[in-house]
């Protein structure tokens, strides 16, 4: 596939399937047709709408949003070759809009004299910001162009919103193990792009080992693969030590700024909350080991141990917040050890949001503008003048009496009777509802 997108005389070049025998694996096994193509059954599948709208050349601008290594550039080039637009493949991380628009006037001037359209696949689209997406926008709605975006990112943030609108949405998911167990035996098998000159042979375990540790990425799977094929004599078979000793270190799909880093945060304060100490573990490992910065974990556990548990185990915040100035005294990666014990703590405590949910409450009342003056009692008498104002005249000193506790009004009279906490029956909370109820008892006696 040439990478250049106009000759001498910016006409569009042809593409070609050429690829070198020295080219990567992956590169050499990409599928060329949609029988080929392993996974997205529930777009893909036969009959299915996007499937007919390719076989049939009737495909309208396509957003392809999914993880990297799940066929988003595959499934683009499979695409071109179902039509009879001329097919531009664009990237958004190497190329800008001044090469945009020179692509964009040329496919006018192709539309206008040979009435043929532009089938423009714009890898990582996201890369470029939303006012420069606007330039898309006359060419998708005139037909000049057919847009293909690739991305990574969530669209719904990353898109501009009338392109989004103009455009079919297709999410693309991480491949199965099964899926990738496929592709690795085509790959072992194929004599004209693959390995299968070479007669080697899998076994199970190692099979098994590559396709888990892809994390649904073919490309990792097929450059494993291709590592472990040349440590293995011809003939032979690739064994899991083979495949252990090609994978040196696992590469860690993790991105600081994508969706995924949401993703994996999500799972990870969810798991705290959920009372899973080992999947809240695995989170943090995952994130860890992925470049997270430490201080931003930490923070999530201290929110955590406040909102989600509370007053149900107030010690949890005291263990979170440890955990803090553990990372800051000893740093990384020691420090992985009192988030551990942070985290483990946080997620085997009883659980309350009760007081998240109070002050969620009370923000609400001020917000809808329920700001009536303080009582008079309760007001400053720190101040000259005062004791003229009659602030403070009637305050009531709570440890002037029996239990340090005096039935007294502290909310204004419009507020009266407003209840924002409302302990749970959960661990310590228990016995701050029971005081709560024992003080309102002794209250209606009086």
């Amino acid at each position: 596939m040439t990478d250049n997108l106009f000759d001498d005389n910016n006409n569009f070049c042809e593409i070609t399937d050429s690829l070198s025998v020295d080219a990567p694996l992956a590169a050499r096994m990409r599928p060329r047709t949609l029988e080929e193509y392993v996974g997205q059954d529930e777009e893909l599948k036969k009959g299915k709408p996007l499937y007919t709208a390719i076989m049939n050349d009737a495909l309208t601008s396509v957003i392809l949003w999914g993880p990297a290594g799940c066929g988003k550039t595959t499934l683009a080039h499979i695409i071109a070759r179902y039509t009879a637009s001329t097919f531009v493949p664009f990237s958004a991380v190497t190329s800008g809009v001044p090469e945009l628009r020179k692509i964009i006037q040329a496919a006018k001037e192709q539309k206008k004299f040979n009435g043929k359209k532009t089938l423009l696949f714009v890898d990582e689209i996201h890369r470029f910001n939303k006012s420069q997406q606007d330039a898309f926008l006359p060419v998708v709605e005139d037909g000049t162009i057919t847009l293909l975006g690739a991305t990574t990112e969530n669209p719904y943030f990353e898109i501009n919103s009338p392109l989004l609108s103009r455009s079919r949405l297709v999410i693309l998911y991480p491949l199965t193990e099964e899926n990738v167990r496929i592709i690795i035996k085509r790959a072992l098998t194929d004599s004209e792009r693959g390995l299968g000159s070479f007669g080697l042979t899998i076994s199970d375990e190692a099979l098994r080992h590559l396709a888990a540790y892809s994390g649904g990425d073919a490309r990792i799977a097929l450059n494993a693969l291709a590592e472990s094929a040349a440590l293995t004599k011809r003939g032979k078979e690739i064994t899991l030590e083979t495949v252990e000793l090609a994978i040196s270190k696992h590469i860690y799909r993790y991105d600081k700024k994508g969706d995924m880093h949401y993703d994996i945060i999500s799972a990870f304060i969810k798991s705290m909350r959920g009372s899973d100490p080992d999947a809240a573990l695995y989170w943090m490992a995952r994130m860890l080991a992925g470049g997270e910065d430490p201080k931003f974990i930490a923070r999530r556990i201290v929110i955590c141990a406040a909102e989600d548990v509370g007053n149900a185990d107030p010690l949890a915040l005291t263990v979170a917040t440890s955990a803090v100035q553990a990372l800051e005294f000893v740093g990384m990666p020691e420090a992985r050890i009192p988030l551990a014990q942070a985290v483990c703590y946080v997620a085997t405590a009883p659980k309350s949001n009760a007081a998240y949910m109070a002050v969620e409450r009370a923000m609400r009342d001020v917000e809808d503008g329920k700001l009536p003056p303080v009582p008079k009692d309760l007001r400053s008498t720190s101040y000259k003048g005062a004791r003229q104002l009659k602030n403070g005249e009637n305050y009531k000193y709570p440890h002037d009496f029996p239990g340090h506790h005096v039935k007294q009004e502290y909310l204004p009279k419009s507020l009266r009777n407003v209840k924002y906490y409302e302990p749970s029956d959960q661990g310590f909370e228990a016995k701050l509802r029971q005081r709560l109820e024992r003080w309102k008892s002794n209250e209606n006696k009086d």
